[in-house]
């Protein structure tokens, strides 16, 4: 019997995440999440933004949107681990 035909042959060993782990995964997807809204927005803002012809200066009243911190990615992934802990309302 090969070595291969053996490894085949025995279960897949899967360990599970310590909660440092789950929690350190939640936070880098609410990172990417709100990374990735927020660059929706700006390149929504940018979109529509008019420019002055001659100068190029944007002349529109429509604020861009602000550059999002740690509040807001802890806020967001907050929200992912209550819906991962099943705690959300």
């Amino acid at each position: 019997m090969s070595l291969d035909k053996i490894k085949d042959a025995l279960p897949k060993v899967q360990f599970n995440k310590n909660g440092y782990e789950i929690r350190t995964e939640v936070l880098e997807m609410a990172k990417h999440f709100t990374e990735f809204e927020y660059s929706n927005k700006w390149n929504g803002w940018e979109i529509t933004s008019k420019r002055d012809p001659q100068t190029g200066e944007i002349v529109n009243k429509v604020g861009m949107p602000e550059i999002p911190g740690t509040k807001e990615v802890l806020e967001t992934a907050e929200e992912f681990y209550k819906f991962v802990t099943g705690t959300s309302k």
